[in-house]
């Protein structure tokens, strides 16, 4: 059995379709989308984020607003912008590029971010939202893990779902998001003893850790779907997940390749989440 691949590219296109109608609706009414971007410093690969959020925006129909500030900005300056941005009404989500200058708290930035536009779903208020179901904004990458296991027609209720890796930004929400869905949740990490142990019984695996081949193929029960959030560089330069994609493949249902899996969904949900706060701003 080879897996059925789980087309991240296609499903993003699709999703991106609909964001654009929603966006042309509002823009229809008087209620433009808008997304604010902040860039602090000089990181390459930063600007390379920011450039491609800016472009995915103005393809959906969602007006962007671009500020790029040298290194040496202030950490006051920053606070005051986004206060600036809160009171905006034609905002509706701010985004911070991260990493910040080491003199400027990324704690203290995000907390700053109104709760009505943190379409990113970092903040402390965002993640209290999703442990206690509220309505509130998902992070933009689990978000996008669940967007793909529905793609496949797997219904997650009842079933065992396995994620690897604890970060605040994937590894906890994604948890929660699955919990949502009615799934079992087993969350792995660093300090487990036996993650093949774990793993074996899992109808669905996220691998969410940043090292390659942290999931091989004798870690998989037959016909499981796994999600490959992990982004590294195998001997060759190329880019490769987390997960064994060729021996894993032989034993899954459903896999994400890496690239064109969970990386285009990212940016994807960011602009839901957007149109989601220029809906609810509008009504």
């Amino acid at each position: 059995m080879s897996a059925q691949l789980i087309d991240g590219v296609k499903l993003s296109q699709q999703l991106r379709a609909e964001i654009a109608q929603r966006a042309a609706a509002l823009t229809a009414a008087g209620k433009q989308p808008g997304l604010a971007v902040i860039l602090v410093g000089e990181d390459p690969a930063s600007a390379v984020y920011v450039r491609n959020k800016i472009k995915a925006c103005g393809d959906a129909g969602i007006r962007s607003i671009f500020d790029k500030y040298d290194a040496d900005l202030s950490e006051a300056a920053l606070l005051d912008r986004i206060a600036a941005l809160n009171a905006d009404p034609s905002v509706h989500g701010i985004l911070v590029q991260m990493p910040l200058p080491k003199h400027i708290n990324p704690h203290k930035v995000i907390e700053a971010i109104a709760t009505s536009k943190d379409v990113d779903g970092y903040s402390v208020l965002s993640a209290g939202e999703l442990m206690t179901g509220l309505d509130g904004f998902r992070p933009c990458t689990p978000y996008g893990c669940m967007k793909l296991i529905e793609s496949t027609g797997f219904n997650l209720r009842g079933k065992h779902a396995v994620v690897i890796g604890r970060s605040n930004t994937v590894g906890k929400p994604m948890g929660l998001l699955l919990l949502q869905a009615n799934a079992t949740v087993t969350i792995c990490h660093s300090a487990t003893p036996d993650l093949g142990y774990h793993t074996r019984q899992a109808d669905v695996v996220v691998a969410a850790v940043g090292r390659r081949n942290t999931l091989t193929a004798d870690m998989v029960k037959p016909g499981a779907i796994v999600i490959d959030v992990g982004m590294n560089r195998d001997d060759e330069g190329k880019l490769c997940g987390d997960v064994d994609f060729a021996g894993v493949k032989e034993v899954a249902s459903h896999i994400t390749p890496v690239p064109g899996g969970v990386g285009p969904m990212t940016i994807t949900m960011l602009l839901m989440n957007t149109i989601e706060s220029a809906e609810r701003s509008a009504k």
